[in-house]
């Protein structure tokens, strides 16, 4: 009896996806509702306390928002002090606060979750409706992550696996998976650029196919970036608007702001195909008399345009820096994948046609590819394949620890190749020292402190003696899943510390 398959899971900020590879190798997406591929990354309590996921909790969002949570996949693995945690607390309609862990908690329905819950609610519906579709008991997952997820957040992912009864079986980058999805069947050579914009992350990869395998040569990002900040340029523009018409502010009521948000959402979707469409809600709020009143104005593409330019030129700068690091110029680029539904955008096509002087490739679904890619990656780690496919792939953002004084001192670059391993040698700095303590970081800036802290370690058990005469042998492991672990070793004794300890938030 041949084990189930292990299925391909996109986590998306905003919708998931999946697909597995058939018996006769076919790959195929995992249908949810109604033909529909992709299961709304929401969760949500309603008022008589269920438990809501997908499409049941995105259709009850406007009448309860305090209680639907939604874009959760930006918060993962984050502190709550970081102003990414700032910024999301004043755009989304339920509450956030801290955790024991300085991570982020959210209160839904008289109930506290973190953010690995909220990923496992998710993962566990995807998990449920690939079962009673395949009609086998799904255990293992190949699951997507954005390129410039940090091992923080990488930890966490594979967390909500566990608690979804989910073995992730490996973690590759969402625009790797796209590119294989893209040389799928096809023998190629070429270097693409992947630019995936998603709902709520940007990634760009620039990575060179030579038949199976696939080398990331760079990569960069904005995890800060993506579909939902085009909305939000919408909403504030409205909220302006509807206030100087009205010198009412609408913004302390949840209900109205959510109708806002959905169809802000709906304007930005039908602008990539008219030219003008009507913003129109009616009864979104009363006078001071008691007067109801509706808000209308109209909204052209124009206009959309103008007030998101910026986000689209950090896009570009981003593209114009990974280039630089890995040395391809545009001419150099075979084809520019597009990925993430918020690539829709003609003006994203416009602009990128200008960039590399040629259109993007129309040869992947942007909204269906990671998950194929996913699957085909999770077939090709089948005992029974005979697809083989190699990734190579690198690490994001530097890692390293903290020097004295507050310097950050690198042990492995940015776009350094993975899987990887350094061996740093440390001495002891005072006499019948018995523990050495360091802090890990990841991230691009030279002070520490600009950084994400990734954990604090503590290696115990030195062999006692005079500072500067005991030396411990460190080494750092990065996985081909971007993931960090280290253990040390005293070379005199050859004795290998009591603790290997693998990367956890502090």
């Amino acid at each position: 009896m041949s084990h189930p398959p292990i299925i391909g899971i996109d986590l998306g900020t905003t919708n998931s996806c999946a697909a597995v590879v058939q018996g006769d190798g076919e790959v195929k997406l995992i249908p949810y509702k109604g033909g529909d591929y992709t299961i709304p990354s929401v969760f949500a309590i309603d008022e008589k306390g269920n438990e809501l996921i997908g499409s049941e909790a995105k259709r009850q969002w406007q009448l309860n928002p305090k209680n639907t949570v939604y874009g959760a996949k930006r918060l993962v693995g984050r502190s709550f002090r970081s102003e990414i945690a700032e910024t999301m607390k004043r755009v989304v309609g339920y509450g956030l606060r801290a955790g024991q862990r300085n991570d982020v908690v959210i209160d839904v329905g008289h109930k506290e979750f973190s953010m690995q819950e909220i990923s496992a609610r998710i993962l566990r519906k995807i998990r449920e409706v690939a079962t009673a579709y395949l009609k086998l008991p799904i255990e293992r997952a190949v699951v997507t992550v954005p390129a410039y997820f940090n091992d923080r957040q990488r930890q966490t992912v594979k967390a909500a696996g566990k608690l979804a009864d989910l073995e992730v079986v490996r973690i590759i980058n969402e625009p790797t998976a796209a590119a294989l999805a893209y040389a799928a069947g096809k023998s190629l050579r070429e270097t693409v650029v992947v630019y995936d914009l998603g709902g709520g992350t940007f990634d760009v990869s620039v990575i060179e196919i030579r038949e199976r395998v696939f080398e990331v040569k760079a990569t960069g990002g904005d995890i800060f970036l993506g579909g939902m900040d085009f909305d939000n340029a919408v909403i504030q523009h409205v909220l302006k608007d509807f206030k100087s018409k009205t010198q009412i502010d609408i913004t302390t009521d949840p209900v109205a702001m959510q109708r806002i948000r959905d169809l802000a959402e709906r304007t930005k979707c039908d602008l990539s195909s008219r030219e003008q469409v009507a913003f129109n809600i009616p009864f979104i709020t009363m006078t001071q008399q008691g007067q109801p009143l509706n808000l209308e104005m109209p909204f052209s593409r124009k206009q959309l345009e103008e007030l998101t330019s910026d986000l689209v030129d950090r896009t570009l700068k981003m593209v114009a820096r990974v280039l630089v690091d890995c040395g391809v110029s545009t001419k150099d680029v075979g084809e520019v994948l597009l990925v993430g539904g918020q690539t829709r955008m003609p003006v994203v096509q416009e602009r990128l046609t200008r960039f590399f002087g040629k259109p993007p490739s129309k040869g992947v679904n942007p909204d269906e590819a990671v998950a194929i890619g996913a699957a085909l990656y999770a077939h090709s780690l089948q005992d029974d394949t005979n697809l083989k496919l190699q990734l190579l792939d690198v690490i994001p953002m530097a890692i390293g620890l903290e020097r004295a004084g507050g310097a950050f001192h690198v042990v492995f670059p940015r776009n350094a190749a993975i899987p990887n391993a350094k061996q740093l040698t440390a001495t002891t700095s005072y006499d019948q020292q018995s523990e050495l303590a360091m802090r890990i970081f990841q991230g691009d800036h030279g002070e520490v402190a600009k950084n994400e802290l990734l954990g604090d370690f503590t290696f115990s058990g030195i062999r006692p003696g005079r500072a500067g005469q005991v030396q411990v042998e460190i080494t750092f492991d990065v996985n081909v899943e971007g993931i960090l672990t280290m253990h040390a070793r005293d070379p005199d004794t050859g004795r290998e510390m009591k603790t290997t300890v693998r990367v956890t938030s502090s």
